[in-house]
């Protein structure tokens, strides 16, 4: 069986909605349920098949290296991609890692947990031409604010700052990208990963995979109840 492609952790960000709590530590190092947040996230990589990972990392991020070194704890291989001295935003530390990564790769969000199919959503994605997918869930304003128009199995708008009604999806925190999506942003910039899907919708080569199950995340306070209290139930 060929392998799966790497996984890209974006774990760079300085996690304001959870101060104070990330005033002393990154948000992928928040206790949940036990461990360290970036703990889950890896283990449950590795029991999806994933075998490599690169964690794009910024803030703090020399906790993070500290604690999963090299990934062998968790079966895994583990890279680091460091934003430098300018914290380069979730598009220019993918552009930054883009050596480490290959030719394609997914792209998790650092607090995102989500129990979803790699698989699955691989097998759909690799015959397909088009450059980028992003994973989405019907959320009808539930869980987080809805931004994304999605049908016929692409996505058709995407937008983080103005919502319309039309929007009933939101971005599930989990997408793939083919490389030659970042090479025309210049390295070392920063920039949001939401410019790269945005280019890619205005192209029509943004495909889209609805997930039919919640997303977790620990993004706030609310989220990381939440999520601890799933990650204890399935743990």
């Amino acid at each position: 069986m060929t392998p799966l492609p790497p996984v890209a952790i974006l774990a760079g960000g300085l996690a304001t909605r959870l101060r104070p709590v990330t005033h002393t530590v990154p948000k992928s190092m928040v206790p949940v349920a036990g461990y360290p947040f970036v703990h889950h996230q890896l283990t449950a990589l590795r029991q999806k098949g994933i075998e490599r990972v690169v964690l794009c990392v910024g803030y703090l991020g020399e906790q993070i290296r500290d604690y999963v070194g090299d990934g062998s704890a968790f079966g895994l291989h583990v890279d680091y991609a460091w934003d430098g001295n300018t914290l380069l935003g979730t598009g220019g530390a993918l552009r930054k890692a883009l050596p480490l990564l290959g030719e394609v790769f997914f792209i998790l969000y650092g607090d995102s947990y989500l129990p979803v199919s790699f698989d699955d959503i691989w097998a759909d994605f690799a015959p397909r031409p088009e450059l980028g997918l992003m994973t989405v869930f019907n959320n009808q304003g539930q869980w987080d604010t809805s931004n994304v128009i999605f049908s016929e199995g692409c996505i058709r708008r995407y937008d983080k700052s103005e919502h319309t009604p039309d929007m009933q999806y939101i971005d599930y925190g989990l997408s793939l990208l083919r490389a030659a999506a970042l090479r025309d942003f210049p390295a070392g910039e920063a920039f949001d990963l939401a410019r790269v899907f945005q280019k890619l919708i205005a192209h029509k080569s943004l495909a889209g995979w609805e997930v039919h199950e919640r997303f977790y995340e620990i993004g706030s306070l609310r989220g990381l109840r939440e999520a601890e209290a799933y990650i204890r139930k399935v743990g």
